[in-house]
């Protein structure tokens, strides 16, 4: 394989010697692409990443554990070393410190309580040279715009980022039913499918933007806590009553079908802005306070504590103050996008 090596005018080789100082940067940038096509060659072809993941928890453990499965190269760190060394036992290498960690690996993955550690972790100097040319996945939980911080300081220092929110315990990590959501570069993403294949099979990239896969974890989440927090208040009531929660336990589950058509529909109307009632309304707002109003009698009556669901009560009171008694129950989402 041969090059022609076009100079501009003022830029020169001499024989036997090295570059002079104008032509290097143009050596640098061939020699910088040659390296970068390389990596999408060997990438391409299958062949398995060396990886270190920085925090070995419950859930850094499990992330560990499925690539070892896969056969990636692994190094592992976490600040107890004792946490890391059952790692060992399946095959990967326990790192010393942050540093060594990072240095052996193209890939590093970090799980650790909040992007104020994560930044505790990589922020060292030396640590911060080190992740020049390799990739960032940070699966921490945090705010969006902590992302979009990470990935702004990672790019500064020639890394690349890719920021996760893992939707499932443990126990998920390594399955088909592994849901991973991942936000940033889109490429890097692309470049290391199999890296992320190994951690679940529904690991999903979401959007060019860092704090994409945050915001969505949130919004979750709050659905998640009302379903909880309202199985909270679904006890108390029972115990108030005397009923069993067996028999909860068994009327929920038929229920759930109906509840989850009920979240879907309101999600689609508010999507499409359709908060007036109509032929294909499932419940009105009116319909849902009437009830509301026996809910807070018989917990008054009980003697049942009312914090959580005082909330429901006063979007209920905005919408209703609004003119909106009759529209549709989608309609209490113009009601929560802002405070009052």
């Amino acid at each position: 394989m041969s090059m022609l090596l076009s100079l501009p005018p003022g830029d020169y080789l001499r024989p036997g010697s090295y570059c002079v100082p104008p032509i290097s940067p143009y050596l640098h940038d061939v020699a910088t692409d040659v390296a970068s096509w390389r990596r999408q060659l060997i990438w391409r072809v299958g062949m398995k990443r060396s990886i270190a993941v920085l925090g070995t928890g419950r859930m850094g453990s499990a992330l560990a554990r499925a690539l070892l499965a896969s056969d990636h190269r692994m190094t592992v760190w976490n600040r107890t070393k004792d946490k890391a060394e059952p790692l060992a036992l399946l095959g990967a290498t326990v790192a010393s410190s942050a540093l060594e960690a990072v240095t052996s690996a193209e890939v590093i993955i970090v799980n650790v309580s909040d992007y104020k550690a994560t930044a505790g972790i990589l922020r060292d100097d030396a640590v911060a040279s080190a992740v020049r040319g390799k990739l960032i996945v940070d699966l921490t939980s945090g705010t969006p715009q902590g992302a979009r911080d990470a990935a702004e300081w990672c790019g500064r220092h020639g890394a690349g980022y890719l920021d996760g929110a893992i939707m499932a315990t443990p126990d998920f990590i390594g399955t088909d039913a592994g849901t991973i959501l991942v936000s940033g570069q889109g490429q890097a993403f692309r470049d290391n499918e199999a890296v992320f294949r190994a951690l679940g099979g529904n690991v999903q990239h979401v959007g060019q933007d860092p704090g994409r896969a945050n915001a969505l974890d949130s919004a979750l989440l709050a659905l998640m806590w009302g379903a909880l927090f309202g199985a909270l208040n679904a006890i108390a009531v029972s115990q108030a009553e005397d009923i069993d929660l067996g028999e909860l336990s068994r009327q929920w589950t038929a229920t759930a079908p109906v509840v989850e058509g009920l979240v879907t529909d309101l999600i689609k109307r508010t999507d499409a802005g359709r908060f007036a009632s109509d032929e294909e309304t499932l419940s009105s707002i009116s319909i849902h306070h009437s009830a509301f109003q026996h809910l807070l009698e018989l917990m008054d009556a009980r003697g049942i504590d009312r914090a959580v669901v005082d909330g429901y009560g006063f979007f209920f009171q905005r919408a209703i103050a609004a003119g909106q008694l009759h529209g549709d129950f989608a309609a209490l989402s113009q009601f929560m996008g802002k405070a009052a």
